[in-house]
């Protein structure tokens, strides 16, 4: 009973979640190591960008990371006790930070609120929509069933598990699905007017 009770607690809080509209919408880009998760997010945000979408990006890293190199100024500010250090040039800004917690998505909206799309590489356990890539070559089964929130499953593989399926070179068809799915033509043509005014 117990398992059935959770089941039904995650089902419920996936389908709140396929309701909450985020702008921008985030759509986290799942699947197992070495099966392309990152290649797959290079094309979907060289298309969107294409088409007009200004994207960003979360990568999602538990074991933590190194952004700086070592003896760089920034690097020595931050290990002098630093707790948010900003490199900043007239052609981008970059930030680390010391945190209290695995920050959500949700959590990193405000630093993304200028964008038409969020994608992240990562965050399989998280309720957020997903595009799992599928490779039968690295695991046995997808990930995701659709009650996790999945919306699409990229595979070369021939298997059907209740939402559409694309092949590894259908990316324009996967982003004409992730526009029509989050109204992004929508969001883009308001936000563009909101610039423009």
């Amino acid at each position: 009973m117990k398992n059935s009770a959770n089941e039904t607690n995650k089902r419920t809080r996936s389908l709140k979640m396929l309701t909450i509209k985020t702008t921008p919408p985030i759509i986290s880009i799942v699947g197992k190591s070495g099966s392309g998760k990152t290649t797959l997010l290079e094309k979907l945000v060289a298309e969107l960008k294409q088409r007009g979408f200004r994207v960003g990006t979360i990568k999602h890293d538990v074991h933590g990371f190194e952004m700086d190199r070592p003896g760089k100024d920034s690097w020595r500010h931050k290990q002098a006790g630093a707790a948010t250090t900003i490199i900043s040039s007239p052609y981008q800004i970059g930030m680390v930070r010391d945190v209290d917690h695995d920050h959500q998505p949700e959590e990193l909206l405000s630093l993304l609120s200028d964008l038409d799309v969020i994608l992240t590489e990562g965050y399989k356990m998280g309720d957020w929509p997903k595009v799992e890539i599928f490779r039968s070559a690295t695991h046995k089964t997808p990930l995701c069933k659709p009650a996790d929130n999945l919306l699409a499953l990229v595979s070369d593989d021939p298997l059907y598990i209740g939402v559409p399926r694309f092949s590894t070179d259908d990316v324009k068809e996967l982003v004409d699905l992730l526009i029509k799915h989050f109204n992004l033509d929508q969001t883009a043509s308001a936000l563009q007017t909101q610039c423009a005014s």
